[in-house]
């Protein structure tokens, strides 16, 4: 579960770990609450530490490849997205302005079913 806006610079994140068993309960359970899918995910993703951030490679099909870099933290919010521009400096790789990422999101969120 995230807070906040769709990329955002820093969002408050909670995570909770369970089992493929487990999660075709949780969706069972949501769909018997009358919770609607709205979006599905199809990715292969690849997780990498790097100088104290977490890297993620994604291909989605439908939506693209990206990469991510997430540094967790309680309370250095600014420091932290200095430090990750600062990384994505090193990589000479510009960051994605967010109105491209919000076009993608909305295209993927209306054609996901026939993209996948």
């Amino acid at each position: 579960m995230k807070k906040g806006e769709l990329h955002d610079d820093s969002r408050e994140e909670t995570e909770i770990i369970f089992s493929k068993d487990e999660f075709l309960k949780l969706e069972s359970l949501f769909k018997a609450l009358n919770y609607n899918v709205s979006i599905k995910w199809f990715r292969n993703r690849k997780e990498y530490k790097w100088i104290g951030a977490s890297v993620m490679l994604d291909c989605t099909k439908g939506y693209g490849c990206i990469i991510e870099l997430e540094i967790l933290t309680e309370d250095e919010e600014e420091e932290s997205v200095k430090k990750l521009k600062l990384l994505f400096e090193e990589l000479k790789i510009p960051i994605t302005p967010k109105e491209v990422f919000n076009e993608k999101y909305e295209y993927y969120k209306n054609n996901w079913k026939k993209l996948i």
